[in-house]
């Protein structure tokens, strides 16, 4: 028979054999991981073909990583198409990934999931785009009061900053600069698509200034204050039913606010988003008699395009709703 003793080292060496196979496990699955995953390949920051590797946090960082990039790194993001962002949580497979990337792109205070393992994880790798620019202050509590939802990180600032090709341009100009001192081999492509990415996105910021500088009205009522950013480029008025976190259940006192705002404005139009139930936008809609359009923060990839068609989708919208000319 077995002694008690002989017993125990034999459990102790099963579970360590178990616990290595789990970690072999672990570690072949972060290798492998594609697109969406968060995850790389290789070691040292490099994926499997030997390339720099870039973790993005969400959509338009990965569209902008992509396009900085380019053929010279590999590109993976840590939130799904069709994943609402700011509820995002991280696997252990995605937070492991983050000890291997060559550089991890986000923006602190809108996914605190990521800016906590990036804390732990990637501290000395990461590149929070709104250090780039000089960012807008988060909307006041006071003027959202009332509603329950999750808080935005322990920032002061409005983290939507992509919803300004301005700044967004001035992001990819410092990313190129991050990922040229990252990999001097191939320094000169980044810059240069860096800065055909800046241009890209200057013309955007053109177009819409065009497009909006003659309307009928300037107040748009969206489903959550997630376009400060866009309101404050382009010289318009945000009214914002929930406040930054778009799970954030509104107020009876915020609704009758926001009401009594849109039929002082006349507002036409109230604006609902991909990601986020419309119901309130809904019920809203038909208190003051006015329609319902979608106004794309673009926190995702969208379905049919890219950041800078989705762009173009919403200036489309904001002149409809506000009867530009």
């Amino acid at each position: 028979m077995m002694s008690e003793s002989s017993r125990r080292i034999r459990i102790r060496n099963v579970s360590l054999a178990v616990s290595a196979v789990l970690l072999a496990a672990t570690t072949a699955c972060g290798t492998e991981a594609g697109p969406g995953s968060g995850s790389s390949g290789g070691a040292s920051g490099g994926s499997a073909d030997g390339k720099p590797t870039v973790t993005a946090a969400m959509y338009p960082l990965q569209w902008l990583a992509e396009r900085v990039g380019g053929p010279d790194a590999a590109v993976t993001s840590l939130t799904k198409p069709g994943v609402e962002p700011h509820d995002l949580e991280l696997s252990p497979i995605q937070v492991g990934g983050l000890e291997k990337t060559g550089l991890v792109v986000y923006i602190k205070g809108i996914q605190p999931a990521v800016d906590e393992a990036v804390e732990q994880h990637a501290a000395d790798r990461a590149f929070d785009a709104a250090t780039a620019v000089t960012p807008l202050p988060a909307v006041a509590e006071e003027e959202h009061h009332g509603e329950e939802g999750h808080e935005h990180g322990d920032v002061d600032h409005d983290p939507h900053l992509w919803l300004d090709p301005a700044r967004f341009a001035t992001v990819a100009t410092e990313l190129g600069e991050r990922l040229a001192a990252a990999d001097p081999a191939h320094a000169q492509g980044y810059r240069d698509r860096a800065a055909a990415t800046a241009t890209e996105l200057t013309a955007l910021d053109q177009e819409l200034a065009k497009g909006l500088a003659s309307c009928s009205s300037d107040a748009i009522v969206t489903s959550h204050a997630a376009f400060s950013y866009l309101a404050d480029r382009y010289k318009l008025h945000q009214i914002g039913i929930s406040g930054l976190d778009p799970d954030a259940e509104p107020s009876p006192a915020r609704l009758a606010e926001v009401a009594k705002v849109a039929k002082q404005e006349k507002v036409t139009t109230i604006f609902t988003e991909t990601l986020v139930s419309p119901k309130v936008a809904e019920i809203l809609a038909q208190e003051v008699g006015a329609k319902t359009a979608v106004l794309d923060p673009v926190e995702s990839q969208p379905s049919n395009g890219d950041y800078l068609s989705a762009m173009r989708q919403n200036l489309s919208a904001l002149q409809e709703a506000l009867s530009c000319s």
